[in-house]
């Protein structure tokens, strides 16, 4: 599996954290969520897999809870890996990204994550805007 971002550092113990995240089209435009508070960052939609959870399942939970939208027909594209400090668990992750297509058909409220709002962003600023480069190699191979 493809690693972006920092490689492994040795000595720290890193727990894998796998997470599903979307890409949601609509009218031209590519729906983003942006997270204030610790990370100060725009995303795509999604994050963890809880256990016993399937990865479709933490998909539309995840994006409903960041966005306040519901979506439908998710096709997985793949995964990446990504090693990062996550301080709001104080965790060492080895986060394993499940990324997947999929379109928001619903909108049914605002985010009830505390400090995400949505964003709907032209396809190659979002491509500029995203925090991370795993998020912009899949959006760049699905254009």
């Amino acid at each position: 599996m493809r690693r972006y971002g920092e490689p492994r550092i040795s000595g720290k113990p890193y727990r894998a954290r796998p997470g599903a995240y979307a890409i949601l089209p609509r009218d031209g435009r590519v729906l983003l969520t942006y997270q204030a508070g610790i990370h100060h960052e725009f995303q795509l939609p999604g994050g963890g897999i809880d256990p016993g959870e399937s990865p479709i399942h933490a998909l539309h939970r995840e994006v409903y809870e960041e966005t306040g939208w519901r979506i439908a027909k998710p096709r997985f594209l793949g995964a990446f890996r990504r090693f990062v400090f996550m301080p709001e668990y104080d965790l060492w992750a080895e986060k394993i990204c499940h990324i997947y297509h999929a379109f928001p058909v619903r909108k049914l409220g605002e985010p009830i994550e505390p400090d995400h709002s949505v964003h709907w962003v032209n396809p190659e600023l979002a491509i500029d805007t995203l925090g991370n480069p795993g998020d912009r190699a899949f959006l760049q191979s699905l254009l």
